[in-house]
């Protein structure tokens, strides 16, 4: 891999990190709020490890084989969460492996994890993933039926919801990132039991400082850091 790549990293890592904290700092909330993750789809390994020698502690996977290929080589100092869309039949494939799955959007998921995370004494952290806007061509939970989901899921004895994640629109993710953070807020007030409601994991390449105006805790950065899969 050549340096030029290296130095690419590098470059768009230093501007991102100044971003986060200028939006941070102008709309009133700590730099340490804002978690940033490196989305690691289509990345090598020794890509992915030179980021985290420049500081980047969360690495964010969306294919268990592909996860499974890499995680062997990766620096074991960053946390991995699983935020593409999970089976039920893979999760047996990364319970042991990662710190939070993102992507939690049926009871029947959670039962799975749930089972799982019992076999292995554990108890598995997970964000239930919303579909805001409604699209018919993504996962997750319609927001009318989140608290209900959330209700049910609380029950696991091996489960523990720590927030929400989504993927707005493209077009309008402002108008859906602001109704993500007043459904964050709801269910938050709602105090339900074993649920925390400490994470809201929004805000890609394209909209992240958006999403830190509304709230975000995790903000999930691919393309903005390694480039549009310029490793194939």
């Amino acid at each position: 891999m050549s340096d030029n790549c290296y130095e690419y990293v590098e470059k768009n890592l230093s501007a991102i990190r100044e971003n986060i904290a200028e939006t941070a700092e102008k709309y009133g909330r700590n730099t340490d709020s804002v978690r940033l993750m490196a989305v690691t789809k289509t990345v090598p390994p020794d890509i992915v490890n030179y980021a985290v020698s420049l500081g980047i502690d969360l690495l964010g996977e969306n294919k268990v084989q592909e996860f499974l290929s890499k995680q062997p080589v990766y620096n074991k100092a960053a946390d991995v969460h699983f935020i593409g869309h999970l089976q039920t039949n893979k999760v047996k494939y990364i319970i042991e492996n990662v710190s939070l799955i993102q992507s939690v959007d049926s009871l029947k998921l959670a039962h799975e994890i749930n089972r799982l995370a019992i076999a292995h004494n554990k108890i598995m952290d997970i964000l239930c993933e919303v579909n805001i806007g409604g699209e018919v061509s993504k996962s997750g939970v319609p927001p009318e039926n989140l608290i209900s989901l959330i209700e049910q899921i609380s029950l696991l004895q091996g489960v523990r919801v720590k927030g929400l994640m989504t993927i707005p629109p493209p077009s309008n993710s402002d108008v859906f990132l602001g109704k993500m953070e007043e459904l964050f807020n709801k269910v938050k007030s709602a105090n339900i039991e074993n649920v925390s409601m400490d994470e809201l994991s929004m805000g890609m390449s394209g909209d992240y400082q958006q999403a830190i105006i509304h709230g975000s805790t995790i903000v999930r950065i691919g393309t903005g850091l390694f480039g549009k899969r310029i490793y194939n």
